[in-house]
């Protein structure tokens, strides 16, 4: 198993749901880097469970213990390390599942690839409970990527049928930057947050649960970064977002909305304005051939429901070999969408400070 990503910005995750903690390994972050730890918290409390109402009532305070790499407020070069412990575990609740195959969890593919020898209680290392380790790493490079004038700011456009409206693509203003950061139901229209909402109740009302999508700007980032083919934007960012529990699509500016334009509307015109080069749409989401263009880095994020539901459903007993049936018990979330805008978030920042990084060492 290989819990390792980047090449210039590394970063190495471990533990499991029900362990004794999670963590992450940074390596490649310069030294004497200025870290805002009140900022760290803010994002980590904004993922944390049983800190909304739609939320697991599992209580994780997601506190962090920096144990390398920090020192006297600043980075040191060195490889920087944090763990966050397990506090509110029930791993009883699991004992009785060891064998029975949760539907669309990765129960299963995990019993085989590691012969049943992974650990299955809430997950193990399948779990969304990894992507806190994520959320503090993406924290640090928010800050870095502040820093250099680059924002990332997400919101919920759509759970179940219901949707906010979108970005504008072109122009996005200052004060939605603002308003976004501090929600913990990020919308840009409150009538649409609240239709969502009731979509949300009446799903954990049924014991059962529903997706939805977020939607992702960049804004501030400069043309040249990233690379054709291999190393491009999408590629890079789609590796990472990929790597959240529950994402199952992906689409970057019109995304698929562009195939069903003509390309007298599909294309992004450029003018100059006061010497800088910007186009009247945006349908490519800020990225042509792999490269930033200069306009902001638009794309959306599909989740799958949490398919932990209270509902009666058919598995098979692993051990036995039989067809069941299964009504998961526990604390779950009757949709991960509210708690994924900041994972989205890290991951992009994690992303982006490593294509930018790559940028700088061919510049020297």
């Amino acid at each position: 198993m290989s819990g390792i990503w980047g090449n210039k910005i590394k970063i190495s995750i471990f533990g499991e749901s029900h362990g004794r903690a999670v963590g992450i390994n940074i390596d490649g972050l310069k030294a004497g880097i200025l870290l805002d730890i009140d900022y760290i918290k803010n994002e980590m409390r904004r993922r944390a469970p049983g800190d909304n109402e739609f939320s697991t009532p599992r209580k994780e305070k997601d506190e962090f213990v920096i144990l390398s790499g920090f020192f006297e407020g600043r980075t040191t070069g060195a490889p920087l390390c944090a763990i966050i412990y397990n506090d509110d575990k029930k791993t009883e609740d699991y004992e009785k599942l060891k064998n029975t195959m949760r539907p669309s969890h990765a129960d299963y593919t995990g019993y085989v690839k590691y012969n049943g020898f992974n650990d299955y209680r809430g997950g193990g290392h399948f779990s969304g409970r990894l992507t806190a380790p994520l959320v503090f790493a993406g924290a640090i490079c928010k800050q870095i990527l502040k820093a250099m004038g680059i924002t990332i700011v997400s919101h919920i456009i759509s759970i179940g049928e219901k949707k906010d409206k979108p970005f504008d693509s072109v122009n996005i203003e200052e004060d939605v930057l603002k308003i976004m950061e501090n929600k913990d139901f990020p919308v840009l229209d409150q009538q649409s947050g609240f239709l969502m909402k009731e979509v949300i109740a009446g799903a954990k009302g049924q014991k059962d649960s529903v997706g939805g999508v977020v939607e992702t700007a960049v804004l501030g980032i400069g043309p040249g970064i990233g690379e054709p083919f291999f190393d491009s934007v999408e590629s890079i960012l789609a590796h990472l977002i990929f790597s959240i529990p529950g994402v199952k699509g992906l689409e970057f500016g019109a995304g698929f909305d562009i195939s069903r334009m003509h390309g007298s509307k599909a294309n992004d015109e450029y003018y100059l304005d006061n010497g800088l080069v910007r186009t009247y749409s945006n349908n490519n989401g800020g990225i042509l051939g792999g490269i930033t263009d200069g306009m902001p880095i638009i794309f959306r994020t599909a989740f799958k429901p949490t398919p932990s539901i209270g509902r009666p459903q058919r598995t098979i007993d692993i051990e036995t070999r039989k067809n069941v049936e299964i009504e998961i018990r526990g604390r779950h979330d009757p949709c991960i969408v509210p708690r994924a805008v900041p994972v989205v978030e890290a991951v992009t920042a994690i992303a982006l400070l490593e294509l930018i990084t790559r940028s700088e060492s061919k510049c020297i």
